[in-house]
């Protein structure tokens, strides 16, 4: 076991893997990471399965049965992804049974659908059907047309992993489509405490954005802001879920779980900063870090726990929205920027993944 991981873990941070593929599944890769890194879940996105798929061999046989139906690339993929997301629950059941926080495994509606409400709600109940795994998160972006979504699946008792979440304002909309999932949810009977939900709150990306725009405006001021506002965006979120999950139209819900910050895009894009920054410096008991198998084995190698880095410092945040709105900053067009692309680039991997597969059935087929 890595220490470094432990300690990690210990510090009440879960640790899920931000990859996915069959070669993992079937030699055991996944299962050795449980064991040696600590790793207790699992989340993919479209273009985690775009490269699994596009590289991956041991998909072949499944793709010539499928060929030989005759079924299209959508259904293929389909077919494929929750086979894999299906199979990675199992391997993570153990852990599951130990805490159901955990042992999770998320699985994202089409990319395609970010912006229909109806098409999104329809394909996560799908998607939830087929995986059916109780420790399957279903992954519905943070879009404007994904919040109702996000309160139909958990109403329909859905597990949900939130995703695309860049700004505090989308934040609480989303705790508050959470909520109002789960009291629908408990008007019809559901029992509460089955339904776990996570918000990814995404982070490297946005000093990407930030710091582009600082090194244009070029004053000392504004770069010496650099790499900063990621981290405040991240703790102002966690404020936040402290406020709300702490109040009263939560406690009301007896038996229902807190929606964990899930901090997601943690693998540095910025050589200059160091290669563990988005995980050792937003350490808190209660909340999930999903990373890349690099940023992964960067903390194993030389990852330091410091204590908890992220409670209490929404003050801080506050100083550091305010210096780069003092700079010239536009922090709700830095948003906007983010979510378009976020969106854009997995619709892109999607459909990258969707001409793969074609020309993959059109190989085999007989």
């Amino acid at each position: 076991m890595s220490e470094r991981l432990q300690s990690l873990a210990a510090a009440g941070v879960s640790i899920w893997l931000d990859d996915l593929s069959r070669e993992r599944i079937e030699t055991g890769n996944l299962a050795d990471l449980i064991k040696e890194k600590s790793v207790v879940g699992v989340t993919t996105n479209p273009s985690i399965f775009a490269a699994a798929i596009s590289d991956g061999e041991r998909y072949a046989d499944q793709l010539r049965a499928e060929a030989v139906e005759g079924i299209t690339p959508t259904e293929a993929i389909f077919e494929l992804t929750t086979e894999d997301v299906r199979n990675a629950c199992d391997i993570l059941a153990e852990t599951y049974a130990n805490d159901p926080f955990d042992g999770r495994v998320s699985i994202e509606v089409e990319p395609g659908l970010a912006m229909e409400t109806a098409g999104t709600i329809d394909q996560a109940r799908l998607l939830w059907s087929e995986v059916d795994r109780p420790n399957a998160l279903i992954k519905i972006p943070a879009t404007e047309p994904g919040l109702p979504a996000i309160t139909a699946a958990i109403a329909d008792g859905i597990s949900v992993n939130v995703t695309l979440i860049f700004g505090i304002g989308r934040y609480r909309a989303v705790m508050d489509a959470y909520l109002t999932g789960l009291e629908q949810a408990a008007a019809k009977g559901i029992d509460l405490a089955t339904i776990h939900s996570v918000a990814s709150f995404f982070v490297s990306r946005v000093d990407s954005e930030v710091d582009k725009r600082l090194d244009a405006i070029g004053t000392d001021e504004a770069l010496a802001l650099k790499g900063k506002a990621a981290l405040a965006n991240a703790w102002a979120a966690y404020a936040a879920y402290q406020e709300v999950f702490g109040g009263e139209r939560f406690a009301k819900l007896s038996a229902a779980n807190v929606q964990r910050p899930l901090w997601a895009s943690t693998g540095v894009k910025d050589p200059a900063y160091p290669d563990t920054l988005y995980v050792s410096e937003l350490v808190v008991d209660g909340c999930v870090n999903t990373m890349p198998e690099k940023t992964l084995d960067a903390f194993a190698d030389h990852g330091v726990v410091t204590g908890d880095t992220v409670t209490g410092r929404g003050d801080e945040a506050a100083e550091i929205f305010a210096a780069l709105a003092e700079v010239g900053i536009d922090f709700d067009d830095v948003l906007e920027v983010l979510e378009t692309e976020g969106v854009d680039k997995f619709v892109t991997s999607w459909n990258e993944l969707v001409e793969t597969v074609a020309a993959q059935l059109e190989a085999v087929a007989p």
